[in-house]
């Protein structure tokens, strides 16, 4: 994301896994571990929503977390349609942020696969560890169901979704969440990627942020 990017690579379920760290400026309030857009279509770490994502979190006082899924770029293995790259997304938790005493405050976010992603990392830990912060992008929920956000975290949940997503439909998503009456944000005119709407999104997940925890 620049110079002061920290790269690494740790072990993961099928190897390698290739992790990029930023760290705010002064006091780290948390780490945020943020999933990128699907391997089979281009997705990496260094996507430009992901990067987006990541330096609303460093401005907002966390250490963020970008990591490639199994198969992308430096980290091993192969595409498992989700199951193996949630197992991925809970080793690189495990890594930056292990549970116990101590722990870092935490969040998590995500960009399309890597928000359908997080939200069932959300689902395995929301029960045992605390999440302070959820950030959903372009949620995909077509192609394999995304999972529910547990009622008492939607105040601590944002969803933002462009109105012409023709990636993801936006009635889709909406009818994702619409039984579970968890908000969506709509940024008007804006398509998956969010192309000329970087800067609103930024401030958008830096708003959210800024919001105490409830």
């Amino acid at each position: 994301m620049n110079s002061k990017t920290q790269k690494s690579s740790i072990a993961g379920p099928a190897g390698a896994l290739e992790v990029a760290l930023d760290r705010p400026e002064g006091a780290s309030r948390g780490v945020a571990v943020i999933a990128h857009p699907h391997p089979l279509f281009g997705g990496t770490l260094d996507n430009k929503v992901v990067q987006t994502m990541a330096r609303a979190f460093v401005q907002s006082g966390w250490t963020a977390v970008r990591f490639n899924f199994r198969g992308v770029g430096g980290s091993a293995g192969s595409h498992d349609e989700g199951r193996g790259e949630l197992e991925d997304l809970l080793a690189v938790l495990q890594h930056a942020a292990p549970a116990g005493e101590g722990a870092p405050a935490l969040a998590l976010a995500g960009f399309s696969f890597g928000a359908f992603v997080t939200t069932h990392a959300f689902e395995r830990l929301h029960a045992h560890r605390a999440i302070e912060k959820l950030v959903l992008v372009g949620t995909s929920v077509s192609r394999a169901p995304a999972a529910p956000i547990n009622a008492a975290a939607h105040g601590n949940t944002l969803v933002v979704h462009g109105e012409l997503d023709d990636t993801v439909l936006l009635k889709d998503v909406m009818d994702w969440a619409r039984p579970q009456a968890l908000p969506v944000t709509v940024v008007p005119g804006a398509g998956h990627f969010f192309h000329g709407q970087l800067p609103l999104l930024k401030n958008l997940v830096i708003r959210h942020l800024a919001s105490p925890a409830v």
